[in-house]
């Protein structure tokens, strides 16, 4: 079923908007209006950043551990009210939660299917891995704007999920959709120092740029340089990452400095200040926006729309 929203003809795009979309040179159409819907679409419509709503925290840490602190939560009916009452630019989620309520809301908020996952029953600190639990044509049945795809950048089967995402994009381009990758430096040699480090966030950010990615997703980075052959770069050329918003930069710089989205999770639970500082440090530092689950879900309905109100009051200032 495709979902009733504006076509690029349609939404009377900002010369913002025009500005990203031009730099996805060589790119369809088609994926180009689907990068535009999420451009264009709530309260940050128009202005080049993004609040992306990402609910797969149930198949990752299990139900009670996500949503037991917000009982609404075990409804997937939950999560789309929200990203629509916020205003939001799109909502991902797997296809189990997805299917649950893309009839009642058709059309009213763009969707991202979160293709693949790991859960917390298997450990593998080595090798980190997700299976594909669905397919392209899930994402095309449904409606949604783009697919999401996890990689573990340094895991031992790092090369394998490459080709993984190599035959997605294509499937998914094929159709108009766009790709969203979440960068998750984890497994391998990398220590857990090295996850959030920023010359490896930004390694990781750049392959998937170079893997065809229209969006990249990645965590907000700390001052380390943990790789040994990067320390002379960053010493010699006085590569600034003293300060968040110096980071972000750099993170955007390694993203085809700037030609391709960067959005930064909210990461693991803290209070709002902390949450607003870190937005004020993406938007000084050029980054597209965030992409927050549950900072937000796990509170209340009201708190939780009242910290997407600030949120988005920063990114639109």
């Amino acid at each position: 079923m495709k979902p009733a929203l504006k076509t690029v003809e349609t939404m009377n795009l900002t010369p913002t908007v025009k500005s990203i979309l031009s730099k996805y040179e060589g790119e369809t159409p088609a994926v180009k209006e689907s990068l535009a819907r999420m451009l264009m679409q709530g309260r940050l419509g128009g202005t080049g950043q993004m609040i992306i709503l990402p609910v797969d925290q149930g198949f990752e840490h299990g139900p009670a551990r996500s949503f037991a602190m917000n009982d609404a939560g075990y409804d997937p009916h939950y999560f789309y009210e929200l990203g629509i009452a916020a205003d939001l630019n799109a909502y991902a989620a797997p296809l189990g939660a997805l299917e649950a309520g893309v009839d009642t809301f058709q059309g009213k908020i763009p969707l991202i299917l979160k293709m693949n996952h790991g859960n917390s029953l298997l450990s593998n600190k080595t090798n980190p891995d997700q299976a594909v639990v669905c397919t392209v044509k899930d994402a095309v049945r449904l409606g949604c704007t783009a697919i999401g795809f996890t990689l573990y950048n340094g895991s031992e089967s790092y090369n394998a999920q490459m080709e993984e995402l190599r035959d997605i994009i294509a499937e998914a381009r094929s159709h108009g959709i766009a790709s969203v990758v979440w960068c998750y430096p984890r497994g391998g040699v990398l220590p857990k120092e090295a996850e959030t480090a920023v010359d490896v966030v930004a390694y990781a950010a750049h392959m998937a740029c170079q893997l065809g990615s229209h969006i990249i997703k990645v965590k907000l980075p700390t001052d380390v340089v943990w790789l040994e052959a990067a320390k002379k770069a960053y010493m010699e050329q006085k590569i600034p990452v003293a300060t968040l918003a110096d980071r972000v930069r750099h993170i955007t710089k390694a993203c085809f400095n700037g030609r391709r989205m960067v959005v930064f999770s909210g990461g693991e639970a803290k209070d709002t200040a902390s949450i607003l500082d870190e937005m004020r440090a993406i938007k000084a530092g050029g980054g597209n926006g965030s992409i927050m689950g549950r900072n937000a879900f796990q509170r209340p309905r009201a708190d939780a729309i009242k910290l997407f109100d600030s949120m988005i009051d920063i990114l639109k200032n």
